[in-house]
């Protein structure tokens, strides 16, 4: 077979197969060089989801004239002289592919000036210089990409509806945008404004454009700092969720990247207080030294591994739940938005004297104020939630249409984790039980308005906490037992059992064969919660048969849910009013008082004010 060396022009071609997937892949190559060049101003216009045109223009430092045409070089970059340099990578491109890849499979032009004189101007079709010349002397950088993959039909033939590339382009112009709010991007498609964002430097301004003003104003602040790690960014209150994972935005050195490790430790960190299946909206900007980092794992440069991954994942986890426990997450319930009204009037209300109020603990004064009045948030389901059945593609570029509506309100975002901060005994209010609805809701009232409280995810909540406790502060001793447990296992589990024997005896149990795929137990450690006994060895066999360790702290933690789902209260139980009374404290004693274990909201508030709109006793 004869060896011969590939021309450039087929090497580039390959090369565009990794790098440029997409017309999204060209906006955010190019995108990421208008960044590399310190532009603080890049506008995108797209033609037919980027299949027809491109065009970035920036304002960046440009190129000198000596350097256009060596740009589209293969392997030609500014931003890499020696080996030494990868391991500090400090800016978004570096690989001296792109802009070669690019130019190999479309029509593409360029104009460049550093402003000091007239600039320079290239025209290449499939990476072959067709035209060169003299451009205006603008300082930065326009560069149009027309055709794209018209010499490589097969690829563009796999290419999907304008829907979904639009869908890919608005959601990599979220990305960069939130992890560059110091940069004003404008962005067009066909001639109509798709999207924009201020360049103020404050990632929750650019949060309310990317997902609406009810999301931005739910946003709490986070920040933790080490010796290797400096973290900021913003969470959502769990009330906020989502169906995809796809909203959890993670921002290495400037650059976004995808971590399946990270989201688990921002899940974590969630612990019980999303509901199942649900996944937060998370912005977190990630600053540590580039050597403890490597961002040349992926050609798209969208993964990367870490040194310190394990400290790294324990400081996002544990800052986190900092933050949740500084937190009151009572959901509230919000109007429609309205015009704000031009004065606030002031009412009283008396309800009287009720033998429910009768001892000197539970008096509230019959006399309440209205809170005062604010603009109404946008209501989250706004943005997100009544587009989530929808495509994808769909939902993003509904997102970024209607961030017009909130363009003029962008700097009235308050900052809500200050407000929210309160102390352990104030994360839950005083509540005064009036009734309840059903055999399943209580309601409560106080000074702040009405509160409805579900009252089996509250005992659940509370036997949750109590039965991880108890079974965290046992040891590992194995308790003998008079009736040993019968089990009878399949074929596959069986298999298992006797495979990872010692592993399953070093964690306190004991399987004895009693024939046919039958096992007794006749030991187990003392920790297991008593009538939950046969749950939990299922769950160790279950670990095992998927290719896990044995985790005592998860299994111990499911047992508690399990335990706490169990005994608590059902839906149509009738309680007086000292048994509400009393649930209602040992809620507040909690450590999360905000939903059930499965992530279920507990209390949902209804504000006076709102009440009264209900009402129109304000108008």
């Amino acid at each position: 077979m004869k060896i011969f060396q590939m021309p450039d022009a087929l090497a580039n071609k390959i090369a565009a197969g990794e790098v440029v997937e997409r017309p999204a892949s060209v906006v955010k190559e190019l995108v990421e060089n208008s960044i590399d060049a310190g532009s603080t101003w890049i506008k995108i216009d797209i033609e037919e989801a980027g299949l027809q045109e491109i065009k970035i223009t920036d304002n960046g430092e440009g190129m000198a004239e000596e350097d256009v045409e060596n740009a589209f070089l293969r392997h030609a970059t500014s931003k890499i002289r020696n080996e030494q340099d990868l391991f500090h990578v400090q800016t978004l491109g570096f690989r001296g592919e792109a802009l070669a890849s690019i130019a190999s499979v479309s029509r593409l032009t360029i104009k460049t000036s550093q402003g000091d004189g007239a600039g320079t101007f290239l025209s290449l079709e499939g990476g072959i210089v067709t035209e060169r010349g003299r451009s205006d002397a603008r300082k930065g950088t326009e560069i149009t990409v027309s055709d794209l993959f018209y010499n490589t039909p097969a690829r563009l033939k796999y290419m999907k509806t304008i829907h979904t590339e639009l869908g890919h382009i608005t959601d990599l112009l979220n990305r960069l945008a939130l992890s560059h709010p110091e940069v004003r991007f404008e962005a067009t498609h066909n001639g109509k404004p798709l999207f924009k964002t201020p360049g103020t430097g404050d990632i929750l301004q650019v949060i309310a454009q990317v997902y609406g003003m009810g999301v931005a104003r739910k946003m709490l602040k986070v920040e933790k700092e080490t010796l290797d790690f400096k973290i900021y960014g913003y969470i959502a209150k769990p009330e906020i969720t989502r169906a995809s994972r796809s909203y959890i935005s993670i921002i290495l050195n400037g650059r976004y990247i995808k971590s399946i490790p990270l989201n688990q430790a921002i899940l974590r960190g969630y612990h019980t207080l999303l509901p199942i299946g649900r996944s937060p909206i998370v912005v977190l900007s990630i600053q540590m030294d580039p050597i403890l980092v490597d961002v040349n794992v992926h050609p798209t440069k969208l993964e990367a591994r870490f040194s310190k991954d394990k400290e790294l994942f324990a400081l996002v986890e544990e800052m986190i739940r900092e933050s949740f426990r500084q937190t009151r997450l009572i959901p509230e319930i919000e109007g429609k938005r309205m015009e704000k009204p031009k004065q606030s009037i002031q009412h009283t209300m008396d309800f009287g004297k009720s033998e429910q109020f009768s001892r000197e603990t539970m008096s509230v004064p019959n006399t309440y104020y209205q809170q005062p009045i604010i603009d109404s948030q946008v209501n989250d389901n706004t943005i997100g939630i009544q587009l989530e059945d929808a495509p994808k593609e769909i939902q993003n570029t509904a997102d970024s249409m209607l961030i017009e509506d909130y363009t003029k309100n962008i700097n009235d975002i308050p900052s809500v984790h200050e407000e929210a901060i309160v102390t352990d005994n104030e994360r839950v209010p005083m509540m005064y039980p009036i009734g309840q609805l059903q055999g399943t809701y209580i309601l409560a009232q106080n000074e702040n308005g009405f509160y409805m409280i579900d009252q089996h995810a509250a005992q659940e909540r509370i036997k949750y906490e109590f039965f991880k406790k108890k079974l965290g502060q046992t040891t590992n001793e194995v308790q003998e037992l008079l009736i040993p447990l019968t089990f009878e296992f399949s074929k596959q589990e069986s298999i298992f059992i006797e495979h990872y024997k010692d592993s399953l005896e070093k964690v306190g149990l004991f399987f004895e064969s009693f024939g046919n795929q039958t096992y007794i137990i006749r030991a187990h450690p003392n920790w297991f919660p008593k009538g939950f006994e046969e749950e939990v060895i299922r769950e160790m066999i279950e670990q095992i048969m998927e290719g896990e360790k044995i985790d005592i702290e998860s299994i111990r933690e499911e047992a508690a849910i399990l335990m706490s789902c169990k005994r608590s209260i059902k839906a149509n139980h009738y309680l007086n009013n000292d048994d509400m009374f009393r649930l209602l404290e040992d809620l507040r004693k909690t450590t999360d008082p905000f939903t059930c274990p499965h992530g279920r909201p507990i209390i949902i508030h209804f504000s006076t004010y709102e009440l009264e709109k209900m009402f129109k006793r304000v108008m």
